[in-house]
């Protein structure tokens, strides 16, 4: 379950569920073209705790890049390195599934910055919501996904980072380490740094946020 706060918009909570692509399509769809006079959003999850003003986030959008619809932090386990296992094998140079700052390690949708007037705009996001196009991509990359928005983010992010705004990891500091204790130790650190102070913890897995 997501919250979604925006300019001129009541709070609302999205009920996609994980791994539902056809869910994920409406949901979005709902806020691109119902939802018109809206211009901005900043979806969250539950499981946050905010240590900044969270009207400070909006000001991220003023720091989109032209071409950029969405502001999203990356991913901080090696949870995609695993999921791309297949196409990283094919393709030993890629940077698909690497860690920051030089790799690809995917994104996570724990806080999420949606542009709705720059996603109508772009004709190559709207293009990549058909289904085909994302059925194109799954068998590039041999995807299959199961956290929903944020696999799709993703996996349109390896072909397209120039639709993503990447937020500082003080934006969606996630404190999960499942994948630490699950083959990746020798590497995990590489993607849970995070460096400065930080505005929002994401304890995502249940894992217990920290006390004041």
């Amino acid at each position: 379950c997501k919250v979604c706060v925006g300019s001129g918009m009541a709070v609302c909570r999205s009920t996609s569920r994980k791994g539902d692509n056809n869910c994920f399509v409406s949901h979005y769809s709902f806020f691109l073209f119902v939802l018109s006079e809206i211009t901005q959003i900043i979806q969250v999850d539950l499981d946050l705790k905010y240590k900044a003003n969270i009207r400070d986030l909006f000001e991220e959008f003023d720091n989109f890049q032209e071409g950029a619809v969405i502001g999203i932090a990356r991913e901080m386990q090696p949870v995609y390195r695993h999921t791309f296992w297949q196409y990283r094998r094919e393709n030993p140079q890629t940077r698909v599934g690497e860690p920051p700052p030089d790799g690809l390690p995917g994104f996570n949708s724990g806080v999420l910055l949606l542009n709705l007037e720059a996603m109508r705009r772009s004709k190559l996001y709207n293009q990549l919501l058909e289904p085909g196009m994302v059925q194109k991509l799954t068998e590039k990359y041999h995807f299959k996904g199961h956290l929903g928005d944020q696999d799709f983010f993703t996996m349109v992010g390896m072909e397209h980072p120039e639709l993503f705004h990447v937020l500082d990891c003080t934006w969606n500091r996630q404190l999960c380490t499942w994948w630490k204790d699950h083959g990746y130790s020798d590497v995990f650190d590489q993607y849970f740094r995070c460096d400065g102070e930080v505005k929002i913890y994401h304890g995502n897995c249940n894992t217990p946020i920290p006390e004041d």
